[in-house]
């Protein structure tokens, strides 16, 4: 990369003293050419001693004015892509996000064009990730609140059962717990992204903190009557034991939410010289190859029909600790079956 930058660098400076170089020698000739003609034309003759100072004025001006009109015109055309490329980027500063410049065919601008087109369409896909964001999680949101409200005013009827009411304060608590839900992923996404180094590390069993999870999770298994695999020795890995636990628990989730109902769960571990495997599969239907690139982006939520809770946080938080960890995530998918691979290094 400083390689490259170096030689982009070098690039341009050399271009600029080939403009630089160009702008002189047209100078120089047009002078010189001047210069001839009025000598014989006979306007100019030899120039004594007393008589110099103001032919000598009158080249050096003659060369200014010259020189400035052909900067100006060889000029023209870079000036008018930096105004142009200045423009671009005070529409961006403005929130035009889908603004894009004609690279043209020119090697650096053209570098530059691109860098500066790429950036923006980030920008703009972040833009629409986040407008999608805001969209899902207020309906999420939105929803056990409303829930809640709803059950509530039924629990000031005096007529209602004591099984209906055992009923509606049963609904009231699982919606609380969701809302609780949701208000942490967004809070630990919001903490993991302002942090750069991993801090207490120590050796973990992988192994026991992943059974811990899956039993965490077990209601929610249980009642899609899943069948969840966990046979697998003890691995030891230096890690982040708190942050680490919230990859088994979102990737876990993940996979008891959209596996098939009365499905499989399975988990896998080995390692070799330098790194743990850990493979989470579930049954269910097929992500596609576009869903697969986009899974692990901050607010992407591949359901947006809401049939499923969530708001795509989840996956952006572990994808971020796996990195903070030196690590990898990747997902694969097949034909009912989705695999979550998290690579983590021993040393």
């Amino acid at each position: 990369m400083k390689k490259h930058n170096t030689l982009r660098l070098g690039t341009l400076s050399f271009l600029f003293a080939i403009v630089v170089f160009v702008v002189l020698v047209i100078t120089m000739m047009i002078i010189a050419f001047v210069i001839f003609a009025l000598f014989r034309l006979g306007i100019l003759t030899r120039i004594e001693q007393p008589n110099i100072l103001l032919p000598v004025a009158v080249l050096a001006l003659s060369s200014i004015l010259i020189g400035t009109v052909i900067s100006i015109i060889v000029g023209r055309r870079p000036m008018k892509q930096i105004d142009e490329f200045i423009k671009a980027l005070n529409s961006l500063a403005n929130g035009h996000f889908e603004t894009r410049i004609d690279a043209g065919k020119n090697g650096v601008a053209k570098e530059l064009i691109d860098s500066f087109n790429t950036l923006a369409s980030e920008l703009q896909n972040t833009e629409m990730l986040r407008s999608d964001f805001v969209d899902n999680f207020s309906h999420e949101f939105k929803t056990p609140i409303v829930s809640i409200r709803g059950f509530a005013k039924l629990l000031k009827r005096q007529d209602l059962s004591d099984e209906r009411r055992s009923e509606y304060i049963d609904i009231i608590i699982d919606e609380s717990s969701r809302l609780a839900e949701l208000s942490t992923n967004v809070l630990n996404l919001a903490k993991i992204e302002n942090q750069n180094i991993l801090t207490d590390v120590k050796p973990v069993n992988i192994s026991e903190q992943i059974r811990t999870c899956i039993l965490l999770l077990e209601k929610k298994w249980i009642n899609k009557d899943l069948y969840v695999g966990a046979d697998f020795g003890e691995f030891v890995c230096p890690a982040n034991e708190e942050l680490l636990k919230q990859v088994w628990i979102n990737i876990l989730d993940n996979a008891v939410k959209y596996a098939d109902k009365r499905g499989l769960i399975e988990v896998t571990i080995r390692q070799d010289q330098n790194t743990l495997y850990v493979s989470i599969k579930n049954t269910g239907s097929e992500i596609s190859a576009e869903m697969q690139k986009r899974i692990f982006d901050k607010f992407y939520q591949g359901d947006t029909s809401h049939s499923s809770e969530g708001t795509g946080i989840g996956l952006a938080i572990s994808k971020k600790i796996v990195d903070l960890h030196n690590g990898a995530i990747r997902v694969s998918s097949g034909l009912n079956y989705v695999v979550f691979t998290i690579e983590l290094p021993l040393a």
